[in-house]
């Protein structure tokens, strides 16, 4: 009789674990746990290389928000990024968002600076000053294979005169 009561205790108990796990990843994947409604805006970004759904949005290091979702615009050749921020946070409408890297290699996350305008982005607005994801490979290229370049870039010299 004991021996069942335990296995019945120990499989409530892994039950209730993974449902709390189910609650939290439910919650953690709609963006719940930001701290109650959200609002989505969007920004423009000619690169958003390494930008990811769900990486975060800050503004001054601290996490409001989250990247919903990222979408090519098909006329332009640009990335959509939609960002979902914290509900009490009024942006201006002269916000600009930059992709930045944790560390030199980290994640990617967009990092917000509010402007000083009078009026606020409302749902669904896009920002318009954007700064892209910094292409390090492409600068490190241009580091080791510069000199290779140089005479391409030189001025051409003038013929000489007859």
């Amino acid at each position: 009789m004991k021996q069942t009561k335990l296995e019945f205790f120990v499989g409530l108990f892994v039950l209730l674990g993974l449902a709390a796990v189910t609650y939290l990843t439910v919650k953690l994947g709609a963006g719940s746990l930001l701290g109650g409604e959200t609002y989505v805006i969007e920004a423009r970004f000619t690169n958003a290389g390494g930008l990811n759904t769900g990486s975060n949005v800050v503004i001054a290091g601290v996490p409001i928000g989250r990247v919903e979702a990222i979408r090519m615009e098909p006329e332009e050749y640009t990335a959509i990024a939609s960002m979902r921020v914290m509900n009490g946070l009024k942006l201006p409408t002269d916000t600009m968002a930059s992709i930045k890297t944790t560390g030199l290699i980290g994640d990617k996350f967009i990092a917000l600076a509010p402007g000083a305008d009078e009026t606020y982005l409302q749902p669904g607005e896009r920002i318009t000053m954007t700064e892209s994801a910094v292409d390090l490979e492409g600068l490190i290229g241009k580091m080791a294979f510069g000199s290779v370049n140089q005479d391409k870039d030189a001025a051409p010299t003038p013929p000489p005169a007859p």
